[in-house]
This record gives C-alpha cells, structure tokens and sequence, in this order.
C-alpha cells in the first residue's frame, strides 16, 4: 500500500516524496485511515514505529481541507502534548516536514529556556502547538495560551507522562480542552493506570496495537557481557577503541552516571558528549546536534533524555547498566532498529542485574548472545563478597571492661544521672 491509496492529499504527499517516504509503516497504515474518519484512537506503539507521522499526517490533511474554506486568524487549532523537550523538537519538526506545502504554521513550546522566543511565536498566530505540560500550564496561566479552538488533541509516550509525575498537569489540560475534539492517545505499554487516564481522554476509540518487541529484538543484533561494576568503565573504553562504528549511544540509570562516564573516557582520549535532565536547553541540544551531524560519535545518555532522539543508520547501542523495566530495554535498543534497519546493541550485566537480564529475555522471549572472551569477564567474586560481607564488631577498647559487658543492641549499662530543675520563684 501506498500514502497515495490511503487518501491522503497531494501536498502532503508531496511532502512525504521529498522525505523519501514510499510506503507506509504498519501503525501508519492502521491509524491514518482510522484518523482521516475522524474517530479517536488509542494506539500502543513504541518510538520508532512510525507513530508521529501516524498521527502528524491526518492532522495536516483535516487541518489543510478546512482552511481551503476558513481563512480567519489563525488559533491553535491542533494540541501535540509529549514529555520530554527533545521528542517534541522531533514532533515539531515532523510536522514542519510533512507540512512543508500546505501553509500550516507550528511551533513547539517547552521549559528549560527562557519564553520569550516561543510567545513572540504564539502572538504571531499559530495553527499547530507541540508542548511539554509544565511549559504549557505556565505560558496558559500566563494568558499566552487558550485552548478553545482545538479540534485535534495527541498525548503522546503517556507512560513517560506518568512516569515523569505529569498525570496531574495532563488532568488540568484535559479539563480546559473542549469537549468536542478528535483525541489521540499513544502509549509503549498499558499498565492499569494509563487505562484510567485514556478513558478520561477518548470517547469510544479505535484500538491500534503495533508491538515492536519482537520485530525489533530480532532485527538488532544483541550480545550481552557479563562484567563486574567495577570494570565497566574499562570495558566501555576497550570497545570504544576496538570496535567500528560511527555512531554510539550509550545508556546509563543517572543522571551523575552519565557525567561520570564522559569524564572517564575522556581521560582515555575518546571524545563523549552527556544529555540529561540537569544540562541546560543549550548544552543539550549542542551535544544532540554534534551527535546527528557526526561531529561527537559517542552520546550517553539516560532514558527520559533519550527520548526524541532520532539518528539515522545508528551503528551502535551500548547498555551500560541494565534497565529495571524490560520495556526500557527495548525503547533502547529501538534506537538503533529505526523502521526496518537493522543494529547492533551490546549490553553490560554485573551480578547485581541479572534478574533485570531474566525479565528482558521473557519480553523478547529469545536469549541474548553472551561474549565470553573479552578482558574484564567478572568472575562472581564481586557479588559473592557483597553477600557473604557482615557488619564487623568494633574490637573491644582498653576501657571497655570498666564498662562490663557490652549488649549487641548497642544499649549500655551505664546508670545515667537524673537531675530535677527547681522551678525559681
């Protein structure tokens, strides 16, 4: 099937030509006919997928028709909500993309740099709003902001939204869009709390579910290395060396991890760059632009900030600590799997995370290849000694005996003295 059999308008598909787009993924097959009726949609897809244009491309070819008749001022007409700064760059510019020849105006609003710029933006008249929910409940609070006129609502990577603590800013958007609007509601996976809040968002949707752990896992080369914590860092810089690429993003759990490793290779000679939730707007964007250029070829990365982050013909995704949730490890290795590409992703597993290591193969349901002969194989001992370690007794002190016995509870028997304060008069 073809964008073309789908329906879809000829400026829009002349959009697509240009991005190089012939046919359509399996969620945008699925959802554009479902969206082009008007009808709301719960989908459930992963980045990656294709969901942006899935829902991006409807929107434009509503929004188009509809301005062919209406050529008023120009009101915020279709809401773009996604959690993180850099997925909604990567919106924003989707639909700057797929809209380049209907004459559609976007912008994106998001916290962490000053606003100026993005009311400046807002005043000039906009039909299209890509936003971040703190950033949007400030600039609404403000008065910059209404949300009267939107006809098309998208909450996008709900999950991360709750993840991130955004369910209460979501519920105050919710109560200020009209009630009669087209909504869109995607998600990576469904936990019984992302059900509630999509019945507080869709009326009676259409359901589209594209599940890409499998596809992705078996189209990414994966290979696992047992190590201990300790020679992680080695490890990273021995592959780093070793290894071609032109491209590595590498995931860590913290924030200060992050930072940790970009100092470590750096004394090593490897140039690294960090993004993260602590760095600024400018900071981050620099280190992202220097990634997709090929000017900085090793990125790390936690996982919220990694969200948006869209490189083509990635060589190489580098876990170097294992996520708790499963799911986190396929959006990871994803990066490297975009639509059909193939990848490549090495994981790092001390003793500590093996049981994340159990949960992700169940999701996959395939074992990860294990690199036995590499320098640093972690023999057990770290993980052994943490368990068999106990809490050491202070060796008694000359004075102890004065004392008599000392009580395991750590309580002594020593009388203490009471005093009793005579009230002045």
């Amino acid at each position: 099937m073809t964008f073309k059999e789908l329906g879809i308008i000829e400026p829009i598909q002349k959009a697509l030509e240009a991005q190089g787009y012939e046919q359509p993924t399996p969620i945008q097959e699925q959802s554009i006919p479902i969206l082009l009726d008007r009808k709301d949609l719960l989908g459930i897809a992963q980045t990656g997928t294709g969901k942006t244009a899935a829902f991006a491309i409807p929107i434009l070819h509503h929004m188009y028709l509809d301005r062919q008749k209406n050529h008023g001022p120009r009101k915020i007409r279709a809401l773009i909500v996604t959690p993180t700064r850099e997925l909604a760059i990567q919106i924003g510019d989707s639909f700057t993309d797929y809209g380049k020849y209907t004459g559609l105006k976007n912008t994106v609003i998001f916290g962490g740099v000053k606003q100026g710029a993005q009311t400046s933006a807002l005043h000039g008249g906009i039909d299209i709003l890509v936003a971040t929910p703190g950033r949007l409940l400030d600039l609404m609070n403000q008065g910059f902001i209404k949300l009267k006129d939107v006809e098309y609502f998208v909450l996008d990577e709900a999950d991360r939204m709750l993840d991130m603590g955004f369910v209460n800013d979501i519920k105050k958007l919710i109560a200020n869009l009209p009630s009669k609007r087209q909504s869109l509601f995607f998600s990576a996976t469904m936990p019984q709390d992302i059900v509630n809040l999509s019945h507080k968002i869709l009326g009676n949707p259409e359901k589209v579910v594209v599940k890409p752990e499998q596809t992705t896992a078996e189209r990414v080369g994966q290979s696992l290395y047992y190590v201990s914590k300790k020679d992680k860092p080695k490890l990273l810089t021995h592959l780093l060396k070793t290894e071609v690429y032109d491209s590595v993003l590498v995931f860590t759990r913290t924030k200060h991890g992050a930072d940790k490793i970009v100092k470590i290779l750096s004394k090593s000679g490897i140039s690294a760059g960090a993004i993260h939730g602590n760095k600024s707007q400018n900071a981050r964007q620099k280190a992202l632009g220097d990634f997709k250029s090929g000017v900085l070829k090793v990125l790390i990365a936690t996982d919220i900030a990694a969200r948006g982050i869209d490189v083509s013909e990635l060589s190489m995704v580098i876990n170097y600590e294992l996520p708790n949730v499963p799911e986190t490890y396929v959006h990871r290795i994803g990066r490297t799997g975009r639509a059909s590409a193939s990848g490549v992703a090495l994981s790092f597993c001390n003793g500590e995370e093996k049981p994340y290591l159990k949960d992700i193969q169940k999701l996959i349901n395939q074992r990860i290849d294990v690199i036995e002969e590499h320098p640093f194989p972690d023999d057990g001992t770290e993980v052994f000694e943490k368990a068999s370690a106990k809490p050491q007794r202070r060796p008694p002190k000359q004075g102890d005996k004065k004392l008599g016995k000392r009580e395991p509870s750590g309580k002594s028997n020593v009388k203490k003295k009471t005093y009793t304060l005579k009230k002045r008069t």
